[in-house]
């Protein structure tokens, strides 16, 4: 399939979930076994042999980090909102346009050296994939990218989370 027939299985959902957002449903591409095989494909392919783990951001994160894991031959864990790990944790807190949240890992989530590819579904204003990003790195390991299935581009994530690269399958404006 190609890149536009991939975005063809992306299903907008206008003023969803308040007036004046566009929200990007993938679970039409994600119910198509060929879609979504090749999207795991390539959201893993450029990193094949670069990472030890892959983090996934809830929630839909880790519905595409937990194959591109297997893909890749590394391990998973996961970023989650608070209070949803039963471990002893690590948090890190972002902004966002009207107040602030935070994400959680487990402190064992991650071995000091590792190579990490942080995995989501979609990439918008950079907050969550920033925040990933330094839990990351308070526990020592390397983030060697980012990996989306969708990119909202006018928001400028990517230059949030800059300098770690990062890659999209889809783009919007």
């Amino acid at each position: 399939m190609t890149i536009e027939e991939l975005k063809n299985l992306v299903r907008d959902i206008p003023d969803f979930p308040r007036p004046g957002i566009m929200f990007r449903d993938i679970t039409p591409l994600l119910r198509n076994a060929r879609a979504f095989a090749q999207v795991i494909d390539l959201m893993a392919e450029r990193y094949l042999g670069a990472a030890d783990v892959v983090l996934g951001i809830e929630s839909r994160g880790f519905i595409v980090g937990a194959p591109v894991a297997y893909r890749l031959g590394v391990g998973f864990t996961i970023a989650r909102k608070p209070g949803k790990l039963p471990y002893d944790t690590i948090d890190e807190s972002y902004e966002l346009e009207y107040g602030s949240a935070s994400l959680q890992m487990h402190r064992d989530g991650i071995t000091e050296g590792s190579r990490v590819l942080i995995v989501d579904d979609l990439l918008a204003t950079g907050g969550t994939a920033a925040a990933s990003i330094k839990l990351a790195q308070k526990m020592g390991g390397r983030v060697i990218g980012c990996s989306f299935i969708i990119e909202l581009g006018a928001l400028g994530g990517r230059t949030r989370v800059a300098p770690v690269n990062c890659s999209s399958l889809i783009q919007y404006d």
